[in-house]
This record gives C-alpha cells, structure tokens and sequence, in this order.
C-alpha cells in the first residue's frame, strides 16, 4: 500500500476544486452541490465551507444516494439506503455540482445522472471528484478533479477522511 495523497495534499485539491466551480459558475448564486455518500457526501461538506469562505454567502448543498439506481444491485451485498437531502432551492434551472470520492468506470455516476433526473431538470450537471484513476467504461469525464492517479486495473484507490477514518489520506492498494 502506498501513500498517493496526504492530508495537506488533500486539503489544498479540495481548496482549488472550490475556486474552480467558483470561476466556472461565476460565484455561488445558482450553485447547488450535491455530494454522492458516503465520502462523496462529506467531500461536498467541505468544498461548500470552502466556498462560503471565498465568497462570504452560503451556498446550497445536499446528498443524493444512487443505491437504486445502480446496474450491479444484484452482485453487491445489500447495504443501507443514504439519506437523499435536496436543498432548499432545489435543482430545478440550477447549476449542480456531483462530488464523489473517486472517479473510476464512471457506473457511480451514470446512476447519480439518473437519481438526479428523477428529483428534477438542472440548468447543468458538473463533476468534481477528488481522485480521477482511469479505466473508464462509459464516456464521463469530471469537470473538477483534484488529482489524476494513474493505476493499473488491479489496484484500488481508497480514501479516507477524517470524518469516517480518522485521518485524510488517498492510498494506492495492489501490486502496479
């Protein structure tokens, strides 16, 4: 196993990813992030206190679990349906901003893109993940990524934050 993003690492991606989604969307007015759980949630957490602190005005932020809408239900274990929170000015005309953990075959986020489509029609859908690793099985790309980590197919990318592990950091686990 192998370090590939330590907490500072972690910190200053997170930092930029919110001034790009600023620089994007041209400030948080019509911005609502949406963080997919259970990192991607906590993730969301943090890119919005980030914003609010370069722009000193809330910004709107939720969770939308995919669980039902996964294409592999049925070879997972079952697990827990995560709270789906829509914020206040919901998604309709706006500009929402998916988070996840890591962006890997791009299934977590095909079934994000339908959940999303079932709560509402946004302005647009933007990607921000804080791990891009490759290996893509449908054509998605993140708009926001805070570090590419080229990997081979048999290794995994695990991430973990303080709020569920103990401590930020983004490790390698396989052989290359």
């Amino acid at each position: 196993m192998s370090l590939a993003l330590p907490a500072p690492d972690i910190a200053r991606a997170l930092i930029r990813i919110s001034h790009e989604i600023l620089e994007r969307n041209s400030g948080s007015a019509n911005i609502t992030l949406l963080g997919i759980p259970t990192r991607g949630a906590h993730l969301a957490k943090r890119i919005a206190s980030a914003i609010e602190s370069i722009e000193g005005t809330s910004v709107q932020m939720g969770t939308l679990d995919i669980t039902l809408h996964r294409d592999d239900l049925r070879l997972r274990a079952p697990r827990a349906l995560m709270p789906t929170v829509i914020p206040s000015l919901g998604v309709e005309g706006r500009d929402v901003v998916l988070i996840d953990d890591v962006l890997f075959s791009g299934r977590t986020i095909r079934a994000a893109l339908d959940a999303l489509g079932e709560i509402g029609r946004p302005k647009s859908v933007q990607l921000a993940v804080l791990v891009d690793r490759g290996h893509r099985q449908l054509p998605i790309r993140a708009d926001f990524v805070g570090k590419n980590l080229p990997t081979s197919i048999e290794q995994s990318v695990v991430v973990h934050l303080t709020e569920l592990d103990g401590a930020d950091e983004v490790l390698i686990e396989g052989t290359s």
